[in-house]
């Protein structure tokens, strides 16, 4: 699944021009080096832009961001303005899939589970990969209503999921059921 996230992201770069680059600045003092890496914040708000011009900041921010750290989640700067733009894009065109999909996939990448269950449900017909993402949410979120012992609604996340694309993940947990 990363593979396949990390090849769509990068085929996106490829599309776009002129990403902003993280900047480096030290500043020394008389004891210690410090080197402080600063992201760019979003020049422009969301809610000011067109849904096409959300689309292409969000899908510039998610490479940037896929670049910057190793480990995709929504906290980290790049990746709260990749899934913001794209909310803002999705929520002006409500009706755009591919929109949609694609704040659906950068809420399972940055690992945002509910969120991503919620926009895989709203999608409907999912081809075979968002199936697999969208499976993966479902698992998630299984396991973690199994930890806190709430059986049935880890029962209701797995049979979704399962209804998506199967997975050993989800058959473990219908196992602890």
């Amino acid at each position: 699944m990363r593979t396949v996230m990390k090849k769509i992201l990068m085929l996106t770069a490829f599309a776009l021009t002129g990403l902003a680059a993280a900047q480096d600045t030290t500043t020394t003092t008389t004891e210690t080096t410090t080197t402080t890496t600063t992201v760019a914040e979003p020049v422009n708000a969301p809610a000011m832009m067109s849904a096409g011009d959300n689309f292409a900041k969000a899908q510039e921010y998610a490479v940037q961001a896929d670049v910057a750290y190793p480990v995709p989640f929504y906290d980290r700067t790049l990746w709260k303005a990749a899934v913001d733009h794209a909310y803002y894009a999705a929520s002006m065109e409500a009706g755009n899939r591919d929109y949609n999909a694609y704040l659906a996939q950068l809420y399972t990448k940055t690992q945002w589970w509910i969120n991503a269950y919620n926009a895989w449900t709203r999608l409907g017909d999912l081809t075979d990969q968002e199936k697999q993402w969208a499976s993966l949410s479902a698992a998630k979120l299984a396991y973690l209503a199994l930890q806190r012992g709430d059986k049935t609604t880890a029962r209701m996340y797995v049979e979704k999921g399962m209804a998506w694309a199967d997975s050993a993940s989800l058959q473990a947990i219908m196992k602890r059921l």
